[in-house]
């Protein structure tokens, strides 16, 4: 298993380079600017672009929707290439709407409506596929064999069931575990699948899903619905007027405030975590694959060093990464586990 990981991650590595080279070669400066080339794998386009043969580029154009000043506009994302305009609109090369669609009203730039398809909302779909196509299977089988344990691939996903179920939502949930393992092990296989597949250049991954922070924020924000709608009225009691001393809740309600805006903290800390982790994760690859071509240019001896080291020790980051990849989905998992266990106290099914 180690030596497969080892060599993903190096065909990985190796794939990103080509990426950036190839990118880098099409410029008419013919200068390596890492900010730009690190920025650009990090954020969000309008297209999903494959590395061919040569140094070449694949571009798969995206369905752009727009609601402008003349209403709704669709239209390929391959209309907005090189700089061109289309039916009004064009992509921004600088200032603060740099990288998006955006028109112009009275001599200056505005942003529309913007619900298109992009490279990170494909992705989206593409992991939700991916999750069904992994799990459905082994719904079926224990429908067809109820008393037989699968084999090989599906093996695997019930061990992991088994280990997040069993270790996790059952110990903290008791008796109404049953009752949100569904919403749980979702989140739980969604952030999974959408980190692994973040790892890979090549489509259908590379979308950098978990480091968008309004990818995560919507994670979030499903577990501050879900914590809050089933909470019990002990805790909304404890949370609004808490069993404490009386010169603590009057004249100035000072508990009940902490309580209160610790319902906001807790999502805020799923988002920023989960955010941070994963962009710092990719950020670390990023930047040592560029220092290969920012010491290329001290010459051929400085670049084959510089070749060796950043490619041993990137290989190494994707090795941790695909594990904080695990861990990161299994610790948003937990946490949703536990703020759910502390909204439900004083419920009889509840352990």
């Amino acid at each position: 298993m180690k030596k497969i990981i080892i060599c993903l991650s190096t065909l990985f590595v190796f794939l990103f380079t080509a990426e950036v080279f190839a990118a880098e070669e099409g410029k008419e400066e013919g200068r390596f600017n890492p900010k730009e080339a690190i920025f650009s794998h990090l954020g969000d386009e309008y297209g999903w672009s494959i590395v061919l043969p040569h140094g070449k580029l694949l571009e798969i154009p995206l369905p752009v929707i727009l609601h402008g000043q003349r209403g709704w506009s669709v239209f390929s994302s391959s209309r907005l290439r090189e700089g061109k305009a289309y039916e009004g609109f064009y992509i921004a090369s600088s200032g603060k709407y740099a990288g998006k669609i955006v028109g112009e009203k009275n001599g200056e730039e505005y942003r529309p409506l913007d619900v298109s398809v992009t490279k990170n909302v494909l992705a989206l779909f593409i992991t939700a596929v991916v999750v069904m196509f992994v799990l459905f299977p082994l719904k079926r089988w224990y429908r067809r064999n109820p008393l037989l344990a699968p084999r090989r691939g599906l093996g695997v996903v019930e061990m992991i069931i088994d280990m997040v179920y069993g270790e996790v939502i059952v110990p903290v949930l008791g008796g109404e575990a049953k009752r949100f393992a569904p919403y749980l092990l979702t989140l739980f296989f969604f952030i999974l699948f959408s980190n692994w597949l973040g790892m890979i250049v090549v489509f259908p991954g590379g979308a950098n899903v978990m480091g968008n922070i309004s990818v995560t924020l919507v994670l979030a924000v499903c577990t501050f619905v879900v914590v809050n709608v089933s909470g019990t009225k002990k805790y909304w009691k404890e949370t609004v007027w808490p069993d404490v001393p009386g010169w603590l809740k009057f004249p100035l309600p000072i508990l009940p405030l902490i309580e209160i805006f610790g319902v906001f903290t807790k999502p805020i800390a799923l988002m920023i975590r989960l955010f941070a982790n994963m962009m710092a994760g990719h950020l670390i690859t990023l930047v040592l694959i560029a220092l290969i071509f920012v010491f290329g240019a001290l010459g051929a001896a400085a670049t084959a060093g510089s070749t060796v080291i950043a490619v041993l020790f990137a290989v190494f980051m994707n090795v941790i990464d695909f594990l904080i990849c695990f861990i990161q989905a299994y610790v948003f998992m937990m946490l949703s586990t536990i703020f759910i266990s502390l909204a439900r106290v004083g419920s009889k099914s509840a352990s």
